[in-house]
Formats: structure tokens, C-alpha cells, sequence
């Protein structure tokens, strides 16, 4: 029915990252049938707990069908008629993602990309699930998952479990040190190979985060001062909205992006020009997961190699504002940048040379 592996990973979603408790709402969301194991552990669990779940199961195909025929009027009709009555009645939620192909969704055109993003997955998402839910979204291991890790099918099953499944309370406790000096923090500086940007973070929150929301987890983030990013910066292989770029580079003044390089110009431009806030930036990240080392083109994985930095194209986070509002939020991930908080290096590449801050290398967390 499932896998012993998938009951471990249901239990820690749900008493771990959700908080999931008897009487409470719960969606939970399968993009794919390749995950339906853990769908099922977790619809055990929820009962076992007393708590309500509700099931949705979502083919990738016919999600692609939707983006690419829907429009304003569809995406509006979806979210008030069904989706966001139901989103406001759950009290958590868990998204698996689990399509084979990563690039379904390429050919999908911008404008229907836009329609769905401000129509449906704002208002619905990052507006109500986002803000008012305990929520977690995850990928599930595959075949094509593996291949764009360029492991064996085997061996990634191992690693990934390994990365969902890790002691994200002894990272907690390592993260708090990082927490209390970015606090303190007016100027934070990248460099390295094809990288040398600066910007301020001067009061700014920042949110710790071990296996509450994406899993696998580790990270720590807030968002820069709006217009205070200067510089250049060089991030590694990324897919945003099925479209692969095996490298990004952007040129960044007073916080706007004036000119930019990729593998793939032109579906970069027309991210860029999704709206004026899609220039701009509105989350700042360290990756902290140690056992998670190299890119794989899947996001939830690779904004969270420890020795990285992402600097997030798009819209903010409400709970680490700077005011930049739009319908993207594309987490691109620079690895390996020297860190400078205030002047003083506190990591060389990808290891942490601050006493206090050791503890966040990969052979103090595994």
C-alpha cells in the first residue's frame, strides 16, 4: 500500500511541519501519480489523528491543458467558485509534487501564464494558503527526477529521503547564531566567479526555516532593501515555468535588473518583462541543508544547497516584506559566493570560517 519510508515522511509532514491536530481541515494535494504512497500514508494518518483530510489529485497533462486554454475569466470563476471557498476552510495543507516531466509546462503561453498566476495561484495560494494555513509542499522521487539529479534511480531514492528526513531540530538550534548577526546587519556582499553584488538588509525580518513549509528543507531568509541591490550576479541551472537555463547572469542597479545573459534569452525577457515588480527583487536566502551539494533543476531542492544564496526575482513575502509586488517569485540560487556581512567574511565559498557559525558547515549537521 506504501512504503515504510513514505509512513516516516507522512509522519514528520504531519507532526512536525504542519502540526496537523484532532478536529483540524487538511488538503492534501497530489500534482502526478507517482506519489499516490504518500497520499495514502498521509490519508491514514489524518484519521488516525482525528482530523479531516481533503483529497485532490491532479494530472500534469490535463493542469497543462488548463494553463494553456485558461484565461482571467476561467482562473476567476476557478478560484471563487471552488478553490479559494475551500482553501479558506482548511487549516493546513501538504502539495506533492510528483509529475515525471519538468517541462510540461514550457510551451505554455506568457499570457496564460500570467492569467493563472494573478487570477488563481495569488489569491489562492500565496494570498490565503500561504498567510492563513500550516502548510508544506514537496517533490516525490522518480526515474526523470533522478535523471535531472544524474544519479541512479536507486541511489536518489536513498539521498532523497535522506534530505527529507534529516534532523531539522539540531539544524534549528544551529541556525540561531546566522539569525542573531543578519539581524544586526546593514550590508551584506557576494563574491566570486561571475558574482559581485551588494545590497542592505538594515531591519529586515528574518525567518528560519527547518521543515515547516518546503521539504527538504534549510534555509534562512528575509528580503533586501528594494532599490539598495547593486552589482552583478551569476546564478547556477534553473527551470521557472518549465523552461530550462543552464545558467542566469543579471545585471542589477539601484535594485532594477538593467541587462541580462541565460542560455535562453528569450524566455528570460519575457519573465522579466511579466510586470515591473518581476524586475525587481523580493527574497535574499542561505541555504544551509547539508546533504543536499549540487543543483538538480528542481527548486525545493536547490535553493536549499548548503553553501548557496538565493536572490529572488518577483514578488515578497508577507512575513519578510520589502514592497515588491508581482506575479513571479523565481528563486534563482548562486552557489559558492563569498558572504560579507558589514565587511567582515563569515564564508569563504561554501564553508563558514566565523567561529559561532561552524556549526552550519556539513560535518558539524550530519
Amino acid at each position: 500500500m506504501y512504503t515504510s519510508e513514505d509512513r516516516k515522511l507522512a509522519l514528520q509532514l504531519l507532526n512536525h511541519s504542519v502540526e496537523l491536530k484532532k478536529g483540524e481541515n487538511i488538503m492534501l494535494q497530489l500534482v502526478g501519480l507517482n506519489g499516490i504512497g504518500l497520499i495514502r500514508a498521509l490519508t491514514e494518518e489524518v484519521r488516525n489523528k482525528g482530523a479531516h483530510p481533503f483529497i485532490k489529485i491532479e494530472d500534469p497533462e490535463i493542469n497543462r491543458l488548463l494553463l494553456e486554454k485558461g484565461d482571467d475569466h476561467f482562473w476567476e470563476n476557478q478560484t471563487e467558485t471552488d478553490q479559494l471557498p475551500l482553501m479558506k476552510q482548511m487549516d493546513a495543507f501538504i502539495g506533492i509534487r510528483a509529475a515525471e516531466n519538468i517541462y510540461e509546462n514550457s510551451e505554455v503561453p506568457k499570457e496564460s501564464n500570467r492569467a493563472y498566476s494573478q487570477k488563481f495561484l495569488n489569491p489562492v495560494h500565496f494570498e490565503e494558503r500561504v498567510n492563513h494555513t500550516n502548510w508544506a509542499v514537496l517533490r516525490y522521487p522518480s526515474a526523470a527526477f533522478a535523471m535531472n539529479a544524474k544519479m541512479p534511480t536507486e541511489k536518489f531514492r536513498e539521498f532523497y529521503y535522506k534530505a527529507c528526513l534529516f534532523d531539522y531540530n539540531k539544524l534549528e538550534q544551529a541556525m540561531k547564531p546566522l539569525e542573531e548577526l543578519l539581524r544586526k546587519t546593514d550590508l551584506i556582499e557576494l563574491k566570486g566567479e561571475g558574482t559581485d553584488i551588494s545590497f542592505s538588509v538594515k531591519g529586515q525580518n528574518w525567518i528560519p526555516c527547518f521543515g515547516k513549509r518546503n521539504i527538504p528543507d534549510g534555509e534562512l531568509f528575509s528580503s533586501p532593501i528594494i532599490d539598495s541591490i547593486n552589482g552583478h550576479i551569476t546564478y547556477a541551472p534553473s527551470v521557472y515555468q518549465g523552461k530550462p537555463f543552464e545558467f542566469v547572469k543579471l545585471e542589477v542597479e539601484n535594485g532594477v535588473v538593467t541587462d541580462f545573459d541565460s542560455s535562453n534569452n528569450s524566455a528570460l525577457e519575457e519573465i522579466l518583462d511579466t510586470d515591473e515588480g518581476a524586475k525587481r527583487f523580493g527574497e535574499f536566502s542561505f541555504g544551509l541543508n547539508p546533504i543536499i551539494s549540487e543543483p538538480m533543476y528542481d527548486i525545493l531542492f536547490d535553493e536549499k544547497i548548503y553553501g548557496s544564496n538565493h536572490l529572488t526575482l518577483g514578488n515578497d513575502y508577507e512575513i519578510a516584506p520589502n514592497g515588491n509586488e508581482s506575479n513571479i517569485h523565481w528563486d534563482l540560487v548562486c552557489i559558492g559566493a563569498d558572504v560579507y556581512l558589514d565587511g567582515e567574511l563569515i564564508r569563504k565559498g561554501r564553508q563558514f570560517v566565523k567561529d559561532e557559525l561552524k556549526g552550519l558547515n556539513p560535518e558539524s549537521l550530519v
